[in-house]
């Protein structure tokens, strides 16, 4: 395809993700009803994902001599869908709140779309140009949903979620900055933007491509909460409310994996992301022993989860594939545990602490064993075999590449997570303390310090829809490696 041509076929998903942010918008200023503007939102990430796996084998576009910007294939359709369907389901998980009017639901949904829109760009993007833009479109909504919401009159007002906004956008935009810096002293030291070509420098300017690359690669590892840029990820989602910190947890460091894997497949870095993997993972895992808010275990847990992907990245292209399925399994496990804690905590509530959890089991079962699942999948254990899969896939695919020490470092991880992860599932079936209470039944006890909270159906469905994917990626996970290769 020649340089003045632009593919329309190949831009459709990247046209009805944009198409839905300003269907969004229009359904809320003529209509001003929440269903129509949460429907066409809804309507929206479904034609995003049709539309995806329709144009999947059309003709790359924006091409010149050396390569092009944007990509359709099928690992990028996948990446597309998956942006879709994670944005549809924080917006089911949303529905409470936003029913109660915690917040806008026009402007709300407009910035969910927005930052799908960027999602969908990472996964197309053929240049570092286009890739940090999808990021930085997938990113700046997120600075205000983090701190949108309305407070009742009488309600007690918290600065937690501006707190977490302010957090978000300047350490943001200083690993922006980083990774911009990073990028221009690569492309002046190779002259090329292109992620199909390789990267190629002249002796006298290698070291300037290396310390380009290293200063890129740290920048996007913000993206995924790795150190040294990570400490923003529990303060930021505990203050989100809990649908948004799903999304941060799930789509927002899906890009961050898109970008890093696309990098580090054309780039010396291997030292670099090593280091990053060791004490992203280890600092993770070692504070979230020491949590007693949910929301912030599951953030540290999650700072720890993209120490495993950064392991395998830590090969180059030889690890991509590994790093890939890994990133699936974790943005699903982790948007089923995140989908717990909304149904469980009442709309517009925080994530609350681990003992406001205590005894959740026994008064929801269904909730109770789908939130086993996700934190046991998360632990590597059987029955979350989705979560037992990806971690035997990065150990396997260190070992056959001689970084033993490397696989050896995750498992040692893999274990210490066991203890917070067992500690969660056990305080879903412990009842409380009886201490102040004149209740004599343990149940009846358990019922009246935590009254039950009704699940919405399309709630319900959506955590049915995910437990399935969990469950069915646990069971057909070499069919989806196969595709990643």
């Amino acid at each position: 395809m020649s340089s003045q041509t632009v593919g329309h076929l190949a831009l459709l998903p990247l046209y009805a993700a944009a198409g839905t942010a300003v269907l969004a918008l229009l359904a809320d200023l003529f209509t001003g009803r929440r269903v129509v503007t949460v429907g066409a939102t809804l309507l929206g990430t479904v034609a995003v994902a049709v539309t995806a796996f329709a144009t999947a084998t059309a003709e790359p576009t924006f091409c010149v001599p050396g390569g092009c910007s944007w990509l359709p294939t099928w690992p990028a359709a996948v990446a597309a869908a998956l942006f879709a369907a994670l944005t549809a389901a924080v917006l089911v998980f949303s529905t409470p709140a936003l029913r109660l009017g915690v917040a806008p639901a026009g402007e709300f949904c407009f910035l969910l779309a927005c930052s799908m829109t960027g999602g969908v760009v990472v996964g197309y993007a053929g240049d570092l140009i286009t890739l940090i833009v999808g990021l930085e479109t997938l990113t700046l909504p997120l600075y205000v949903l983090v701190g949108l919401r309305r407070f009742a009159p009488g309600e007690r007002v918290t600065t937690a979620p501006a707190a977490a906004s302010l957090t978000f956008f300047l350490v943001s935009v200083v690993s922006t900055a980083v990774a911009l810096l990073g990028a221009a002293l690569h492309y002046a030291a190779t002259s090329s933007i292109h992620l199909t070509a390789p990267f190629p420098a002249a002796p006298p300017f290698a070291a300037l491509a290396d310390v380009g690359a290293a200063l890129l690669m740290i920048g996007l590892a913000f993206k995924v909460a790795a150190v040294p840029l990570h400490a923003w990820a529990p303060t930021v989602y505990d203050g989100a409310p809990i649908p948004v910190a799903a999304y941060l947890s799930t789509a927002s460091k899906l890009g961050g994996v898109l970008a890093l894997a696309a990098v580090v497949a054309r780039l010396d870095t291997g030292a670099v992301v090593a280091v990053l993997a060791v004490l992203t993972m280890t600092i993770g895992n070692l504070v979230a022993l020491r949590q007693s808010r949910m929301v912030r275990l599951l953030a540290w847990s999650s700072v720890a989860q993209a120490g495993y992907i950064l392991a395998a990245l830590a090969l180059g292209s030889a690890g991509v594939a590994a790093a890939l399925a890994y990133a699936v399994f974790f943005v699903i496990l982790e948007l089923l545990a995140f989908g717990v804690l909304s149904a469980l905590r009442l709309p517009g509530d925080d994530g609350g602490t681990l003992d406001d959890y205590r005894g959740a089991g026994r008064r929801s079962p269904w909730l109770g064993a789908t939130m086993v699942l996700a934190l046991a999948g998360l632990a590597g254990l059987p029955p979350g075999l989705a979560g037992l899969f990806a971690k035997l896939t990065v150990v396997e695919t260190l070992v056959a590449a001689n970084w033993t020490w490397l696989a050896a470092v995750v498992v040692v991880n893999a274990v210490v997570a066991l203890a917070y992860y067992v500690r969660v599932g056990a305080l879903l079936y412990t009842l409380p303390p009886r201490v102040g209470l004149s209740v004599a039944d343990p149940v009846l006890l358990d019922a009246a310090t935590h009254p039950h909270v009704p699940v919405p159906f399309p709630v319900r469905l959506t955590l049915a829809l995910t437990m399935v994917a969990a469950v069915a990626l646990g069971f057909a996970p070499q069919a989806l490696f196969n595709a990643l290769l």
